[in-house]
């Protein structure tokens, strides 16, 4: 069986402290990771010049602010209504009782929400990216985007009801293996990731499922990896594991377009669907690959970025991916993962992060909430540099030493 199958080629609250096996950034490591609630201190704004942006001083007046909020608020509305509304109409289902205490309410999550789009602000006001390519959104894609959603949600609920979600064959012709752990209905979502239905529903449900937050959580991995373009410039190779549909290349080809970026993913649905979104920003390279056996040379890469992928693997092959990063990491290079919150990291949350994976078809999400991926990190040769919360999400960033 092939490695790799090349499908497509185109042209920061400060980190909490060590102890109970959670290390911080040193106090005496400049880093923008130290600032994560206000804009860059001036000596770090020397990161902008690095920015394919024209006018990004523009930011600072009160019209592009307001367009932002204006933007951002309607998005939430969007989405944010939709889940409510979807939850509604969907049948009751039991979730086994949980130990995290109160589980929390619609104003304590749009108060987050409100605070992870002022961080986003924030970020592009320092020069960190470029204000989101698609602030602005096509009414008529937002209206399809609600139809293929509700259209699918029978579906998705018959699944909830049943608990039938291991029901997505291999594709026959697939020239790279896929695990049995991959091939499943995750979130319940009809054809796993193996359809074309598939790859272009999924952003829009996991907007839903975050009431519009998803890609300002992703955006936050700009923090640390800005960071690495301030000190090393932009002559630059990233990979981004588990790419699926390409969103958040999308935003790394906006804002760093010097970068040289690869994505890797297992769906050959989903790297078409990246193919079709990259194509706008002049297209990146994008492999059919494992995680835990990526198509990539050994230290070959400055920067790795890996989003939503470690909550849906075993643990054992967690170790596995981690390993990978270190083996295609350069010496001195930076892996960046966003993913789920972990028990602990935000404890007014836990409770929910114990209902999520009842509602949302997620088999190993239990486990990852409860182990912690800095001793597989640190065994793989990386080292565990900071985390940062993120609403429902986090940032944490391994560096592989030089």
């Amino acid at each position: 069986m092939s490695r790799q199958a090349k499908l497509r080629t185109g042209g920061p609250a400060a980190l909490r402290h060590a102890g109970a096996g959670r290390p911080r950034w040193p106090d005496r490591s400049p880093s923008l990771l130290s600032w994560p609630e206000g804009s860059a201190p001036a000596h770090h704004r020397r990161v902008r010049p690095f920015l394919e942006t024209r006018g990004a001083d523009a930011m600072a007046n009160a019209f592009a602010r307001g367009a932002f909020a204006a933007s951002q608020t309607a998005r939430v509305g969007w989405y944010f209504s939709q889940y409510l509304f979807a939850a509604r109409i969907s049948p009751t289902y039991k979730v086994p009782p949980v130990q995290g205490g109160r589980v929390p309410g619609v104003g304590d999550i749009l108060r987050d929400i409100r605070e992870i789009f002022a961080r986003d602000l924030r970020n592009i006001e320092a020069g960190l990216y470029r204000m989101p390519h698609d602030m602005l959104q096509r009414p008529d894609r937002m209206l399809l985007g609600a139809r293929r959603f509700f259209d699918d949600l029978p579906r998705v609920t018959e699944r909830r009801q049943t608990g039938e979600a291991d029901s997505v064959p291999e594709p026959a012709d697939s020239p790279v293996a896929m695990p049995d752990y991959y091939l499943q209905n995750f979130h319940y979502q009809s054809d796993g990731w193996l359809s074309d239905h598939s790859a272009k529903l999924y952003d829009y449900q996991v907007e839903v499922l975050f009431g519009g937050a998803a890609d300002a959580m992703r955006r936050q991995a700009f923090v640390p990896l800005a960071e690495v373009v301030r000190e090393r410039g932009r002559a630059l190779k990233l990979l981004d594991v588990a790419t699926g549909t390409g969103q958040f290349l999308t935003f790394v080809r906006q804002s760093y377009p010097r970068i040289d970026v690869t994505g890797v993913d297992l769906s050959p649905n989903y790297l078409a669907e990246a193919g079709r979104r990259l194509r706008r920003f002049g297209g990146a390279e994008l492999l059919q690959g494992q995680a835990e056996d990526l198509p990539v040379a050994d230290a070959s890469r400055d920067l790795v970025t890996c989003i939503y992928l470690f909550h849906e693997l075993p643990a054992t092959v967690r170790t596995q991916v981690l390993r990978e990063f270190a083996r295609v990491l350069k010496p001195g290079g930076r892996a960046i993962l966003v993913d789920s919150l972990q028990r602990g990291d935000r404890p007014f949350y836990d409770s929910l992060l114990e209902r999520f994976p009842h509602a949302f078809h997620e088999p190993y999400y239990a486990d990852y909430i409860d182990r912690s991926l800095i001793p597989p990190a640190r065994a793989a040769g990386l080292t565990y540099r900071g985390t940062l919360p993120a609403f429902l999400s986090k940032v944490m960033v391994f560096d592989k030493p030089a």
